[in-house]
């Protein structure tokens, strides 16, 4: 495996660096924002801006990279999103910060698609599988490890902010020295919901739905934890330790999915999710412990909501599909993501700190009830007829290139 890997070391760097400044530039602006004084409306805005940036930038890489090749894109890129962070660092102002977080978004998704292109252009059917994985694993450390890097200093200076544009700029250095030949073209996505909903109504509902939940957590999870009272490095265990539950999570729940009905499944998980979106509300738990808790909880449920989906839409895809089905839920999921952050952050504002978790509970409802309406009228399909689990990155670190990159170890027909 060692030797598979070698050849790809440099690629895999060049993410973990843009991974890990992601971590940190997502993390710092609304700890920073919170103790500027920002509402929570425009910190909600904030995850608004990144989401519009993330699909437009899945939408239009694949025409960048055509006209001026994979290395510079990736370089415009990363370069590009340092300069951001550094500019979020001179101007102090949510109205700066959110046009800002759009074009770190759409930075994001550009060279995440150009190395995850390069990654497929190196597999083949004998180690796709492992190097997906890999990759995985790498990214969700990185972007953990950058969360977690915030809890060494003190996030009211300049700090995270200039850390996290030397790591983008860092990124760029391994693959711009790479010796490997550039790959093929990018995968073009686009958004035909027709199409999707005649695949599966319950995928086109629920991911929806998802993007909305999980966004609005993944933007104002950190201005909750202040607002509970917890410290820096409270904050941060608050934030990050539910990505890592719900990669964990992956494992059973895919599991049981390839077993069962991928919907009731679904189901299940939602019904949990609406559980601890019940304990933030009525509870309003004060006691750090039980907050960490329950945040944990709450990650392992909807950071396993997505693969599910997508596995679910994939079961029901014709033949050849399977790439163009991936990359269009992923784009209803980006809508979703920029719906959520702007209704919670209002909610927060005008409601009080635990509407944060009323919005994600609603939207919990919603995929129960669609998703029940439709095991009763729907029969499932047979287990023989059904694809395989595939753990994924979480929902906002996926493109569809993930899809290509994933597509030998699926079955590219799934």
């Amino acid at each position: 495996m060692v030797r598979q890997l070698l050849p790809l070391v440099a690629l895999f760097i060049g993410s973990a660096f843009l991974m890990f400044a992601g971590g940190v530039n997502g993390l710092i602006l609304p700890i920073r924002g919170e103790l500027e004084g920002f509402s929570a409306a425009s910190l909600g805005l904030l995850g608004t801006g990144w989401a519009i940036g993330y699909v437009l930038g899945c939408l239009r890489t694949p025409q960048l990279v055509n006209r001026v090749g994979h290395i510079r894109t990736f370089g415009v890129m990363c370069a590009l999103a340092s300069i951001t962070v550094l500019l979020s660092l001179l101007f102090i102002t949510p109205w700066i910060w959110i046009p800002l977080r759009a074009i770190s978004g759409f930075c994001f998704a550009g060279a995440a698609m150009v190395v995850e292109s390069w990654l497929n252009e190196r597999a083949d059917p004998s180690n796709r599988g492992k190097i997906f994985g890999f990759y995985t694993m790498i990214n969700l450390s990185a972007t953990t490890i950058g969360q977690l890097s915030l809890t060494l200093g003190d996030p009211s200076g300049f700090l995270f902010f200039v850390l996290a544009a030397v790591i983008y700029c860092a990124a760029l250095l391994p693959t711009a020295l790479s010796a490997g030949n550039t790959p093929s073209p990018l995968v073009n996505a686009r958004l035909d919901l027709k199409l999707l909903w005649r695949n599966s109504p319950v995928a086109v509902l629920a991911v929806f739905m998802v993007g909305i939940s999980n966004a609005a957590f993944g933007t104002l999870s950190a201005v909750f934890a202040a607002r509970s009272g917890l410290n820096v490095f409270e904050i941060t265990l608050f934030a990050s330790l539910p990505i890592l539950t719900g990669a964990v999570a992956q494992i059973p729940v895919g599991w049981f999915s390839d077993k069962f009905d991928r919907r009731v499944v679904l189901i299940t998980i939602s019904v949990f999710a609406l559980i601890m979106d019940g304990v933030f509300v009525f509870l309003a738990p004060l006691n750090v412990a039980v907050l960490l808790l329950t945040s944990c909880a709450f990650g392992a449920a909807v950071f396993s909501m997505y693969p599910v989906i997508v596995a679910h839409a994939n079961d029901h895809a014709a033949p050849g599909m399977y790439i163009q089905i991936s990359g269009g839920i992923l784009l209803v999921l980006g809508v979703g993501s920029i719906v959520g952050p702007t209704v919670a952050g209002v909610a927060m504002s005008y409601l009080g700190n635990q509407n944060l978790f009323l919005v994600t509970g609603l939207s919990h409802v919603a995929i129960i009830l669609f998703t029940f309406y439709r095991v009763l009228t729907k029969s499932a399909l047979a287990s023989d007829t059904k694809g395989t689990f595939q753990a994924v990155p979480l929902g906002r670190a996926s493109t569809p290139e993930t899809a290509n990159l994933a597509k030998g170890e699926m079955g590219e027909d799934v």
